[in-house]
């Protein structure tokens, strides 16, 4: 039998790849860039770009005659921002967000640190379920569900009548800055709210880093005669934190940036999010709220600094 040739187009094909792939594999940098270019171009133009287009505003002149924007430039958007009503916003926000980011640690760090020494195979299944189940649900449905919930005659008014507690519940509410006619209408109840949809974003970040800290560790502590709180304190906390400090950047910002919560729970009063929304989709003045947008980022970055500084990122 005669030996069949292959096509030339085929055979040039199967070279020029031939040739490709030798090229890729001598130059790893060009192969690197290549890989590197889709990614880098959607997050330097499309994110990056929108952000600094969005922040190109907020040195713009809004008239408040026209109800429009002009070119020209200005800073008094900035200066605004310490107006007393403008700066009781950012206070407010970011008050909140500190709350719900010390909170989450408090109620957070317990179950991720049972989760990784002490959780059987099963348990800890469990509890990734569980953690993770309301994030697949709606946002929108767990924030309105909540507002049942904390309503006078919800199901927390209930079980705490069923408990007799409904006293203490009326005198912590009764607390200036932290309470409110009911749950619903009270910065507890939104504090609540808060922690409740921003938690698992701290809880698995912190699991991740305690299962990275070799249990001989916290065994040696306590054979060398350290108190529980000692090993915590000195050897613990400082190989998970980290951790902490990775998913308390998503409970700040998360809570510095929300528009919704602030609407749905809690008393009047705008948060960063709220106003960022009110003054760009109701007002239309989109150089104010571009302005209001440096906030949440001036402080995210001041955060990072510190956490940096702190040698956070180092063990990540």
């Amino acid at each position: 039998m005669h030996d069949m040739a292959l096509p030339p187009l085929v055979t040039q094909d199967h070279s020029l790849r031939r040739r490709i792939s030798n090229v890729l594999y001598q130059r790893r940098t060009l192969t690197l860039f290549l890989v590197l270019v889709p990614p880098l171009l959607w997050f330097g133009v499309v994110y990056i770009g929108s952000l600094l287009m969005l922040l190109s505003q907020s040195v713009l002149t809004f008239d408040d005659m026209s109800m429009s924007v002009t070119r020209d430039f200005t800073l008094q958007n900035f200066a605004q921002l310490l107006e007393p009503a403008n700066y009781d916003i950012a206070l407010r926000t970011t008050t909140m967000a500190i709350a719900v980011t010390l909170g989450c640690v408090l109620i957070g760090f317990p179950m991720a640190y049972y989760m990784a020494h002490f959780a059987t195979p099963v348990e800890k299944g469990f509890f990734y379920v569980g953690v993770m189940l309301p994030m697949w649900a709606s946002y929108i449905v767990k924030a309105y569900a909540w507002t049942v919930l904390l309503a006078k005659g919800g199901v927390i008014y209930w079980v705490l009548d069923k408990l007799a507690l409904v006293g203490v519940l009326e005198a912590v509410l009764a607390v200036p800055h932290i309470g409110g006619d009911t749950l619903a209408t009270s910065n507890l109840g939104r504090f609540l709210v808060f922690t409740y949809i921003w938690l698992p974003f701290m809880i698995l970040p912190i699991q991740a880093a305690i299962e990275r800290v070799p249990g001989n560790l916290l065994l040696a502590s306590a054979d060398l005669g350290a108190h529980p709180w000692q090993t915590f304190r000195t050897v613990l906390w400082p190989l998970a934190f980290p951790g902490v400090v990775a998913g308390s950047i998503f409970t700040f910002s998360l809570t510095l940036g929300d528009y919704i919560i602030p609407k749905l729970v809690g008393p009047s009063g705008e948060y960063i999010g709220s106003m960022v929304y009110t003054l760009q989709g109701t007002i239309g003045n989109m150089p104010l709220a571009a302005a209001f947008t440096c906030v949440p980022i001036v402080l995210i970055t001041l955060y990072l600094s510190m956490a940096r500084r702190l040698g956070a990122f180092d063990a990540l």
